[in-house]
């Protein structure tokens, strides 16, 4: 298979292991995009939906989206710098790395944009492992980063969540001893559930040598606990992921950005750079600044996930309690025999994870599209 390495990546990749067969597997992994099956939050959403057109009143809560969408200022943004989009316009990208240093209090070298989280994800992947330096990661977690382990020929370590539904850190760190990247994710995905810094510390104190923590905040801005920007700012061996697909709605416009010392982002920079979508970089930019964006669409969101819990626990339905935008309903028989029920009724749920074989990941919709749930759940239910 052909590739587009470049002779400082085949050289770094044969170092640590990697043959020379597998470069036409890495080059796919940075190049290919949603095609291949793990690639992203796009093509892992296609899990949970079906191929064919949904109906015009169809109630999708199968991809953790956020129907509030972007917000009026960003969306002023995109209309403007459209005009000029015959340009590459690079400076956009630099005036949104710069603005997100300013707001996360790092500096600028600590920040690194990039289309959405997915690309650093698995730059990060193939930077920390290898043949012989694998991945640990939870189960059930986001797929993404144990499939592109996989995909490249690196180990993968699948460690269940504890009882209460976070990363079993103390598990984690002693799973692979000389694993090159702990992944987690808080709030969890799919659980929605958080991992306690104090455990995000210990995972640090605690990993193999030489490995890095890669610590995706996704969906961080969705609940009370603070970010862990501090981390990286503080020069630890740490990566944190952002993207702006959650609370500030732009899934379908990818922006996001990776934050950590600069020599850790150097090792993702040195797979590929390029002009990064402009629409996304000012809709980006311009969130940040919208200083009561977050914490209003917060309150939204809230507000309709604790209305979906009261209304479960009325009706005795068991699923996970969750500070984020879905959560993981048990539906007391194999989860694809419900997603296609629902889907009967016009409602699109989310998938399944193999090692809970009978929960559907729910994301939280409109307070109307909720409704809808409620009503169709009842009659599959019953």
């Amino acid at each position: 298979m052909k590739h587009s390495l470049n002779p400082v990546v085949e050289r770094d990749l044969l170092d640590r292991g990697f043959s020379r067969r597998s470069f036409g597997r890495i080059a796919a992994v940075l190049t290919a995009g949603a095609s291949l099956p793990f690639y992203n939050e796009g093509a892992l959403a296609q899990l949970s939906s079906r191929r064919e057109l949904l109906p015009a009143d169809a109630v999708k809560i199968d991809a953790n989206e956020n129907p509030l969408g972007p917000c009026q200022e960003a969306l002023e943004a995109i209309y403007s710098v459209s005009k000029r989009g015959g340009r590459y316009l690079y400076e956009e990208t630099d005036l949104f790395a710069q603005t997100v240093a300013e707001v996360e209090g790092v500096p600028r070298d600590h920040v690194t944009p990039f289309a959405g989280s997915s690309d650093p994800l698995h730059r990060a992947v193939l930077a920390f492992s290898s043949p012989s330096r694998g991945v640990v990661v939870g189960d059930p977690g986001y797929e993404a980063p144990f499939r592109a382990a996989e995909f490249m020929g690196a180990r993968v370590s699948r460690v269940p969540l504890t009882k209460d539904y976070a990363h079993d850190v103390k598990a984690m760190v002693t799973a692979d001893p000389t694993a090159g990247l702990l992944y987690i994710c808080s709030p969890n995905n799919p659980t929605g559930t958080l991992t306690s810094r104090a455990n995000i510390e210990y995972a640090l104190a605690h990993k193999p040598q030489g490995a890095i923590i890669l610590l995706d905040e996704a969906y961080i801005h969705l609940c009370d606990a603070a970010p862990s920007t501090d981390l990286a700012a503080a020069g630890k061996d740490i990566i944190i992921l952002r993207t702006f697909s959650k609370i500030y709605g732009m899934a379908g416009l990818r922006a996001g950005f990776a934050m950590g010392r600069p020599d850790l982002l150097s090792k993702l920079r040195h797979y590929g750079a390029g002009a990064l979508p402009v629409t996304a970089m000012v809709a980006a930019n311009t969130s940040l600044k919208v200083k009561n964006l977050v914490p209003e669409r917060k309150k939204i969101i809230r507000s309709i996930r604790e209305d979906v819990f009261s209304f479960l626990d009325r009706r005795k339905f068991s699923f996970v309690p969750s500070v984020s935008n879905k959560f993981m309903l048990d539906t007391k028989r194999p989860a694809g025999e419900f997603i296609q029920a629902m889907a009967a009724h016009k409602i699109f749920v989310g998938r399944q994870w193999p090692i809970w074989p009978t929960h559907s990941r729910i994301t939280i919709g409109t307070r109307e599209e909720m409704e809808k749930f409620k009503t169709a759940l009842l009659k599959v239910m019953a």
